[in-house]
């Protein structure tokens, strides 16, 4: 079928969007002081698009592994002028003078415990997701930000697409008409690490990168950058990268939570490499409509190489697809055109990142577009999904109490027992 771009205004209006996503732009006087605990990959990708938007310092800097340290803090040193102080304990950091925010960037059985911190030091949090590692973790979170009172961001940068606040406009305008199935995917095939058990690097502090999450033996393919197929430490590819498509889908839907999920799949094509699912099919009823999640971390993915990565509203007068840049409308009928929209991703990380610093600013907590309650229902979703899938069960979510019901199994994995020293919140 032809296609062609619908919405002759489409562009301007993206442009327009593009402009006003975050709101406007607040007077930089004075450079907010920040602190990063977790100065790996993501730590410093969402530093350096602070320190791109301006009106920041990095004043500290903590990680376990001590070439990460040396090696972010001669980075930032070099694009602000001024070297930040370096800790290996984030407890060190959230006592240096003056500071006045951190960047969370450490894998998620990290989060409660240092998100936690910040707040009882009455500091202002920008969060990677997902929000945490188990529910009970994301629930204490939540209520640990509500007594603080500080400004807290979650990293779900996706909230800045103008390709999917595009397919809000058209969903709620009516184009498609009344949205009746979504389906979502990201099917990819991984580039996996060494899986032999051997020593950790000199520089890494392997009992301390653990922390509260079991310790494993150490092999390349559960840590660094690595560790989100990793059962124990990221909890596979929904929680860590189909989540983003799951919280896009509440966004645009205006969702809460589903009431029931049943998840199925396993780990057929990478067994003893990974030990999260390579192959997933999760049913969500959401309360408008029922989303299915798949994907597939082998072969060739879908048939359509552009429905890899995205989410299909079927309404009953089109199919909308939606990825990261672009919109296809499948109008119903059988002379039908499909019409295609490109919106080119514009600095979705940056404008998450000032839009929380804007709001540090301003210590308006209205101007934050992912709060820490609206992260734990992003979050739980997808982590109620694996523990269908982990028990095998159909679970049911009473979001009114926050409890998983009529189901003991699943019910013990709203929280997992914390290893060692460490308090479970």
């Amino acid at each position: 079928m032809e296609r062609r771009n619908f919405i002759k205004t489409a562009s301007i209006g993206s442009a327009a969007l593009l402009a006003s996503i975050y709101g406007q732009a607040l007077p930089q006087d004075r450079k907010i002081k920040i602190g990063l605990i977790g100065a790996g990959w993501y730590g410093m990708v969402i530093t350096k698009a602070a320190l791109k938007v301006g009106g920041v310092e990095v004043v500290a800097i903590c990680d376990v592994d001590t070439d990460h340290l040396k090696n972010s803090a001669d980075e930032v040193a070099a694009l602000q002028g001024v070297r930040p102080k370096t800790f290996k304990y984030y407890q060190d950091l959230l006592d240096v003078k003056g500071l006045e925010a951190v960047f969370i960037g450490t894998p998620p059985h990290w989060h409660a415990l240092q998100f936690i911190a910040a707040c009882e030091k009455g500091l202002d949090i920008y969060c990677e997701k997902p929000l945490a590692y188990d529910i009970r973790e994301g629930l204490a979170m939540v209520k640990a930000a509500q007594k603080a009172g500080n400004i807290v961001q979650i990293g779900f940068q996706r909230r800045q697409s103008a390709a999917f606040r595009k397919a809000k406009e058209l969903i709620d305008g009516g184009t498609i008409g009344n949205v009746h199935q979504i389906a979502a995917q990201i099917n990819y095939n991984p580039v996996l690490q060494d899986t032999t058990i051997q020593a950790p690097p000199a520089s890494l502090d392997w009992e301390e990168w653990c922390g509260p999450a079991p310790k494993l033996d150490y092999r390349p393919n559960i840590a660094h950058k690595a560790w989100r197929l990793e059962k124990e430490y990221g909890n596979g590819h929904l929680v860590d990268w189909g989540i983003h498509l799951i919280d896009g889908i509440r966004l645009i839907m205006g969702e809460t939570m589903p009431t029931e999920f049943y998840t199925t799949g396993g780990i057929l094509e990478l067994k003893n490499k990974i030990t999260t699912p390579d192959t997933l099919t999760a049913n969500m009823a959401f309360r408008k409509a029922p989303v299915v999640w798949q994907h597939r971390l082998w072969g060739t993915g879908d048939p359509n190489k552009e429905f890899n990565n995205g989410i299909l509203f079927h309404g009953e007068k089109a199919s909308l697809f939606t990825g990261d840049s672009k919109i296809i409308l499948y109008p119903a009928g059988k002379d039908a055109k499909v019409e295609e929209l490109s919106i080119p991703q514009v600095a979705m990380q940056e404008n998450h990142v000032e839009n929380f610093l804007n709001a540090v600013r301003a210590k308006d907590q209205s101007i934050i577009n992912s709060t820490p309650e609206d992260a734990f229902r992003s979050t739980a979703t997808v982590q109620l999904a694996m523990i269908s899938h982990y028990t095998g069960s159909l679970v049911k979510w009473d979001a009114a109490k926050n409890e998983i019901v009529d189901n003991k199994a699943a019910l013990l994995l709203m929280k997992r027992d914390y290893r060692g020293k460490y308090k479970h919140p």
